[in-house]
């Protein structure tokens, strides 16, 4: 097939402006009555992996460009027993609120963690005081490495418990995903590079609050009395493009697979009717079981 390479250039040019645009806050969103042509729907059930109490709602897969959520952070209750015996100032369960994706065989979790701070004089503080931006992504068959960071421990990114936070994880272009993290006056973005992430391709994401546990990835959880309250999502959507433009579509209770591990006992969820529409819903998770 031969092409016409001004009028090639002029398509390339504004697919990559309608990628850019995609930032800007004034994306439109469409009625949760709204129906998507051809729309996949989710899984029933997703099996848990073991290591952490969380809740996790999960997109389908399918065309998706990313997620945003609209969150008050949680109040935190520790359990005074369970305290890092290399850390004593810090416990072994550690809270987080954070979004994420699977595409192209690649994961990322992207969100908020309880974490040390550094105060005015530049000391990091013994224990952890606040939720600072984290993102990790696994490795890639391309041979990209798996890859953890925090944002800088500066002031302008901490966060803390009854703060209200909008997050958003984007698709921006080839093998690229913009974080932004924005409330209670400050903000965080990093654009973040993702090999197994792309535009037309299909993948899956999602949005979670857990009690993480220091070095317990994938044994059985950690009995704790450690307590996470009153964390409140107001809406969550997934980004699509629909007849050529990008919407933030409300990613009510038809479009996630709902997960509440290791078992639903340990979680208080309450969701109202025009929460359900919304993606919305308040959270709190105990160790000890409800």
């Amino acid at each position: 097939m031969r092409f016409n390479f001004p009028i090639c250039l002029i398509i390339l040019c504004l697919y990559a402006c309608s990628l850019h645009k995609t930032e800007v806050k004034a994306i439109s969103k469409i009625s949760p009555a709204s129906t998507i042509p051809n729309e996949i729907w989710p899984e029933k059930q997703k099996p848990c992996f073991n290591g952490a109490y969380y809740r996790k709602l999960v997109s389908s897969n399918d065309y998706w460009l990313g997620i945003e959520g609209k969150v008050v952070l949680p109040q935190i209750y520790f359990d005074e027993t369970r305290r890092n015996p290399k850390k004593p100032q810090q416990y072994l369960d550690n809270p987080s609120v954070y979004l994420g994706g699977r595409m192209g065989g690649q994961e990322t979790d992207i969100g908020l963690t309880w974490e040390v701070i550094k105060d005015e004089h530049g000391k990091v503080s013994s224990d952890r005081k606040a939720f600072r931006p984290f993102l990790r992504r696994t490795g890639h068959q391309s041979g990209q490495l798996a890859v953890f960071e925090n944002a800088p421990a500066e002031k302008a990114y901490y966060w803390y418990p009854g703060e209200e936070v909008k997050l958003s994880l984007f698709l921006v272009g080839e093998k690229k995903i913009r974080f932004v993290i924005e409330g209670a006056g400050k903000k965080f973005q990093r654009d973040f590079d993702c090999d197994g992430y792309a535009p037309k391709t299909i993948g899956e994401f999602k949005r979670v609050n857990a009690i993480d546990q220091f070095a317990n990835e994938g044994k059985p959880v950690q009995k704790s009395n450690t307590r996470v309250e009153q964390g409140r999502w107001k809406e969550t959507n997934l980004y699509r493009e629909v007849n050529g433009k990008v919407v933030a579509v409300p990613m009510k209770k038809e479009r996630y697979t709902e997960m509440m591990c290791p078992d639903p006992k340990y979680f208080s969820v309450k969701i109202s009717d025009s929460e359900a529409l919304q993606g919305g819903e308040t959270i709190a998770i105990n160790g000890a079981g409800y």
